[in-house]
């Protein structure tokens, strides 16, 4: 009993106020379990108490996407898996992971819980890629996986990729991030080379993408001549997940195929597959 008892006073004190540390710890992680990711992580710096209740599995396992496992085997193998509390693969799986050597990068949007998806160029299928004359790779800080692919001139251009992953549910849109004109430094400075920049508008360029679900988009655009050196997402189309457990594949391609004339002078950097309803945001980021 004496355990109980401190400098004369019982520990409860019928005249105290209540305090939210009183709170019993797992009542505290079910109102987390409410609130946003932000918001836990406000909550959690108010004392040990729901600091302690914050690290709960069940809070941060209701913030993942229902096929999170699916989508971190891609990213990390299974001992890393079986090691992590949930609150820490949230928090890795929010951050840009590269896999597949570095060529691709996957993360988790906060704002929808949906799957983000980068693929660089070199990822990508290039025709005429390994020939020097016309395509060369040239290495930037302006990229998330530092290097970019550049075609100087050519007649016959195409490129195209593909992607598969069980995505949560959703719509999705999908980009090319490509730049008229070639960016150096120099003292300090940023300066576009676009001498080599022709062709692109005399015929629109073909974006399309094709999902194994056969659904289908086709967009017909002129690149921007009007600003060489900046980068632009043209956007090939949109697809729809409503099966999160089942794998979904994608194809895309960017075309321009008619031989009367070629074109040149253009960096590509990757393609992006985001949440539609947070396009703009991630867009702009880039």
């Amino acid at each position: 009993m004496g355990a109980n008892i401190s400098g004369g006073s019982t520990e409860f004190d019928r005249n105290s106020e209540p305090r939210l540390s009183d709170l019993p710890e797992n009542c505290v992680a079910l109102i987390m379990m409410r609130l946003d990711p932000p918001g836990i992580c406000r909550l959690a710096r108010l004392s040990r108490v729901f600091r302690r209740a914050s690290s709960a599995d069940f809070i941060w396992e209701s913030k993942l996407p229902s096929n999170y496992q699916a989508i971190a085997r891609k990213v990390f193998d299974e001992i890393t898996l079986r090691k992590l509390l949930k609150k820490d693969l949230y928090a890795k799986l929010s951050r840009p992971n590269l896999f597949e050597g570095g060529t691709k990068e996957l993360w988790i949007d906060k704002n929808t819980g949906r799957l983000c998806v980068s693929i660089s160029s070199k990822a990508l299928r290039i025709t005429g890629i390994d020939d020097r004359r016309y395509w060369s790779h040239i290495p930037t800080d302006e990229s998330r996986f530092q290097s970019v692919a550049y075609v100087q001139q050519i007649w016959w251009f195409e490129v195209g990729g593909e992607f598969e992953i069980q995505f949560p549910s959703g719509t999705y849109s999908l980009f090319f991030r490509v730049q008229l004109g070639k960016t150096t430094k120099r003292l300090g400075r940023r300066i576009c080379n676009s001498e080599h920049v022709h062709g692109w508008d005399i015929k629109p360029v073909r974006f399309q993408l094709a999902t194994s679900d056969n659904q289908q988009a086709v967009s017909l655009l002129y690149l921007n001549y009007n600003n060489p050196g900046h980068w632009s997402h043209y956007h090939v189309g949109d697809f729809k997940v409503e099966n999160p457990d089942i794998s979904t594949g994608v194809k895309f391609s960017m075309t321009q195929i008619d031989c009367t004339h070629t074109k040149g002078g253009l960096c590509i950097d990757s393609v992006l597959i985001v949440p539609k309803e947070n396009a703009r945001k991630v867009v702009e980021s880039e």
